[in-house]
C-alpha cells in the first residue's frame, strides 16, 4: 500500500529504543516513561542482575496474555518502553484489523523467548489467517528492577523496524502486471531481483496502469516515498498492465549471472534507444545498487578519460601515452597493476588496452581541474541530477576535484562515483556518439522530460570503439570476451576501497546493440567477477 491507503492510521511519532538494549543485555535505561511504575512496581529495594527463568516466564506470559486480549496499554506496561510500544500494539488491533490472536511460546533460551503468533486479518468482509514467528528478550529495568520485555518493533512482527506500523485496507497503488518489450509477464517469482524494482514501478505507475486496488495487510515504513511491504493480500485487485523496456531473455541471463557472485549488480541497455534491457542485483539487503550504487568505477572510467584527452586535443588513439612504472602527481605516487612492463613509447590505444594507470595520470598536468567534469556532463549526460529513468536512479558524479584527485579521477578513483547503470550508459554513448538517457519505462507513459547532452563527434567515437575493440580482442578483457561474435568492445576495471581485502570488480562492454556494465563489491579484478557477468548478458543477445 502507498501513503494514501484508505484506512485510519496512527498519527503518533514512534520513539523506539534500538541498539543498546540488544539480546543478552540486562541493565538498560528505559526510554521515555517505560521503566517507571506499572504492575509490579515497588518502592523497596531494586533488584539487579539478569532476570531469573521464573521472571522471564512470568513477564513474557503477562505480556502475551495482554496482547492476545487486545489490551495494548496493559501489554505496553510490561515493556521497558511503553511510550513506543503502546501505539504499535494499538495499531496491531485497530489499524491492522488483526483479531483472534493466539501466541504460543517456545522453549526459552536464557532470557530470550521465541514464539508463534496465529491470528486473523479481517477487513470489509474479507478475512485471511496470519501466522508468523518472532521472539522477545526479557531484561532488568535499571530504575525499577522489574523484569521487562526489551521493546523492539520486531517483537510485534519480525519485519517491523523503527518508525514502522501496520495497516490493513484498500491499497492506494493498484497492482501492476509488468511486461517486457515483447509482452512477456515479469514476476518476482521468476525474476527475484526485480522484486524491489517492480514495487517501485507499482508505487509510481499503479494508478495510471488501469488496475483496481486490492485489500492488504502491510507494513507502512516511516521513510518518505518508501514503498509499503505487503504481508497478506485479503483480496486481489485487478492489475493494470505496465509495459517496460526490459527483455525477458536478457533479464534471465542477468539474474543467473549475478547469482554466482555475492554483492553483484548488472545493467544492460540498448545503445540505439537508451532502453534498459536488464537490471539485476545479488544482495541480501534488497538495495538496487545497479541503479543507485555510488562507488568508484576504477579503470572503466578510462573510457570517459580517453574521450576527454581526445576532445581536448591533448592526444589521440595513435598519439603518445607513455606508460612508466609509476607516476607522481602533487606528491601522490600512482602505480600500475603488478607485472605490467613499462612502455615509454606507448600510444593511447596501447595504454588503454593494457589499462595503464600511469599513462592517464601523466596527462593530469595537461587537463584542467574541470575538464573531466565538463566531458562527463556535456557529452555523456552525467552528474546533473536530471535522469528520469522511471524509477529512482543515480546520475553519476564527476566533481572538479583539485589536488591529487585530479589525477585519481582520471583512473576512476578519487571522488568519482558511478553505478553500473551509469557505466552502461557511458559505453552506449561511446558506441553511438549520442547520449540517450536510460529508461526502464517509456517517457510517453507519463510525459516526463528526460535528460539530454551534446554527445561525441564521429572522430572520437571511431577512436573509442577501436580502443574498446582492441581491449576486448587482445587486451585485458580478451579472455572474458572470447567467443562473442559481432561488433564487440570492452573495458576492465578494479577500484581499491579502504578496509577491503580485495578491490571492487568492474567491467563494461558492448556487443552489437547491447551495452552492459557490472560491479561486484570485494570481487577483485575486472575479469574475476564483473567480467563474466557482463559477458553472460552480452551472450544472451538482449
Amino acid at each position: 500500500m502507498g501513503k494514501g491507503v484508505k484506512t485510519a492510521v496512527i498519527g503518533s511519532v514512534f520513539a523506539v529504543m534500538v541498539g543498546g538494549a540488544g539480546y543478552g543485555a540486562y541493565n538498560i535505561m528505559s526510554a521515555l516513561n517505560g521503566d517507571t511504575g506499572g504492575p509490579g512496581a515497588s518502592g523497596g529495594s531494586v533488584k539487579t542482575g539478569p532476570p531469573s527463568s521464573g521472571e522471564v516466564k512470568d513477564t513474557s506470559g503477562k505480556f502475551f496474555a495482554a496482547w492476545e486480549k487486545g489490551r495494548a496499554a496493559e501489554a505496553a506496561t510490561y515493556t521497558n518502553n511503553d511510550a513506543a510500544a503502546q501505539p504499535l500494539l494499538t495499531a496491531y488491533g485497530q489499524d491492522a484489523h488483526i483479531t483472534g490472536v493466539r501466541i504460543t511460546p517456545g522453549a526459552s533460551q536464557g532470557a530470550t523467548v521465541p514464539f508463534t503468533v496465529k491470528a486473523t486479518v479481517s477487513y470489509d468482509g474479507k478475512s485471511k489467517p496470519l501466522t508468523y514467528r518472532s521472539e522477545l528478550t526479557v531484561v532488568r529495568g535499571q530504575t525499577t528492577g522489574r523484569a521487562l520485555v526489551d521493546w523492539q518493533p520486531s517483537v510485534v512482527h519480525p519485519q517491523l523496524k523503527k518508525g514502522d506500523t501496520l495497516v490493513t485496507g484498500e491499497s492506494a497503488n493498484p497492482e501492476i502486471e509488468a511486461v517486457d518489450r515483447d509482452g512477456a509477464v515479469l514476476t518476482k517469482d521468476k525474476y527475484p531481483s526485480l522484486g524491489p524494482i517492480l514495487d517501485e514501478l507499482r508505487a509510481k505507475y499503479g494508478d495510471d496502469a488501469g488496475g483496481s486496488p486490492g485489500i492488504e495487510l502491510a507494513i507502512r515504513h516511516d521513510a518518505e516515498d518508501s514503498v509499503d511491504t505487503t504481508l497478506v493480500t485479503l483480496a486481489k485487485g485487478r492489475p493494470g498492465k505496465l509495459p517496460t523496456t526490459l527483455s525477458a531473455s536478457a533479464q534471465a541471463a542477468a539474474e543467473q549471472a549475478v547469482r554466482k557472485y555475492p554483492e553483484s549488480s548488472v545493467v544492460a541497455v540498448k545503445p540505439s534507444t537508451g532502453e534498459v534491457l536488464a537490471v539485476a542485483n545479488h544482495r541480501d539487503d534488497g538495495f538496487n545498487a545497479a541503479f543507485l550504487g555510488r562507488l568508484a568505477p576504477g579503470s572503466t572510467m578510462k573510457i570517459l578519460s580517453a574521450a576527454t584527452l581526445i576532445d581536448n586535443g591533448i592526444t589521440s588513439m595513435n598519439g603518445p601515452a607513455p606508460c612508466p612504472n609509476e607516476a607522481v602527481w602533487q606528491s601522490q605516487t600512482f602505480h600500475n597493476l603488478k607485472n605490467m612492463a613499462p612502455n615509454e613509447k606507448a600510444t593511447l590505444a596501447d595504454s588503454f588496452a593494457r589499462s595503464c594507470n600511469t599513462a592517464f595520470v601523466k596527462y593530469a598536468d595537461e587537463v584542467k581541474v574541470d575538464s573531466l567534469t565538463k566531458e562527463a556532463e556535456n557529452r555523456f549526460g552525467l552528474g546533473q541530477d536530471d535522469w528520469k529513468t522511471g524509477i529512482p536512479s543515480f546520475d553519476g558524479s564527476v566533481p572538479a576535484s583539485g589536488g591529487p584527485d585530479t589525477a585519481a579521477n582520471m583512473i576512476g578513483q578519487g571522488q568519482v562515483q558511478m553505478s553500473p547503470l551509469n557505466m552502461a550508459s557511458v559505453t552506449a554513448t561511446a558506441m553511438t556518439g549520442r547520449f540517450r538517457q536510460p529508461v526502464i519505462v517509456s517517457p510517453k507513459l507519463d510525459d516526463r522530460e528526460i535528460a539530454t547532452a551534446q554527445g561525441l563527434s564521429a572522430g572520437t567515437v571511431a577512436q573509442l570503439r577501436a580502443m574498446m575493440n582492441r581491449t576486448a580482442t587482445s587486451g585485458t578483457a580478451a579472455g572474458v570476451m572470447a567467443g562473442l561474435s559481432g561488433s564487440i568492445g570492452a573495458k576492465t576495471g578494479s577500484a581499491e576501497v579502504d578496509g577491503q581485502s580485495k578491490s571492487n570488480s568492474w567491467f563494461t562492454g558492448y556487443r552489437n546493440d547491447v551495452a552492459a556494465a557490472a560491479m561486484t563489491q570485494d570481487g577483485g579484478h575486472g575479469i574475476d567477477a564483473a567480467g563474466p557477468i557482463v559477458a553472460a548478458v552480452l551472450r544472451s543477445g538482449g
